[in-house]
């Protein structure tokens, strides 16, 4: 019978890199735009690798102040350096169903990650005939690998790292290229304008 941890839904929020001060903190690489609310729970959960997430208490969350990527944690039960470094390297998680509610076009990372992105015709899919209905349905590029943004204080527009069976391709979030996300049905539907595909390949 599975228990109700191995049935739960995870969100990954921050992985521990190493020790920080000398009371237990361990400094983490953040992976949530909304850092500041993490300091509101009370209880979150560690995981090893692929190993079933452990319930923890969390004493203190705050972000670090001179590099905002980073947040500080302090886990009830680890109140040394020693004890600190063994959580290095350990994913820091929450339940799928504590994560923030977006406003609509907005999606999490590990929702595009993972997703196929197909590629739609130029001129729109007609499938007016047999003939050319090969040529104007949607042909699979390839999978979400990550998802690039631009450093801070800088605009512009993230992009996708797309896997293909020629290369990489990056990929603008851009409302103009990525014309449909279906991160339920893990499908991603663009419009590539033209020479991007040749231009973007590594």
């Amino acid at each position: 019978m599975n228990s109700p941890l191995e049935k739960q839904s995870w969100v990954t929020v921050a992985r521990i890199v190493r020790p920080r001060g000398n009371k237990g903190e361990v400094l983490a690489e953040l992976f949530t735009d909304f850092a500041e609310r993490l300091s509101a729970f009370k209880q979150m959960y560690l995981r090893s690798g692929q190993a079933e997430p452990q319930a923890t208490g969390l004493l203190h969350f705050w972000v670090d102040r001179n590099h905002p990527e980073h947040g500080i944690f302090h886990f009830a039960g680890c109140t040394s350096i020693d004890s600190a470094e063994k959580l290095r390297g350990m994913d820091v998680l929450i339940p799928m169903a504590e994560r923030v509610e977006l406003p609509a076009g907005k999606y999490f990372i590990s929702d595009l990650m993972g997703c196929t992105v197909f590629e739609l015709p130029q001129g729109g899919a007609k499938l007016s005939s047999p003939a050319c209905a090969a040529e104007e349905t949607p042909r699979v590029l390839g999978t979400v690998r990550d998802v690039f943004f631009p450093g801070e204080g800088v605009a512009g527009t993230p992009l996708l790292q797309v896997e293909t069976p020629a290369g990489e391709m990056l990929i603008p979030l851009a409302e103009d290229i990525c014309v449909k996300i279906d991160v339920s049905a893990r499908r991603i539907e663009v419009r590539l304008p033209e020479g991007l595909a040749d231009l973007d390949v590594l």
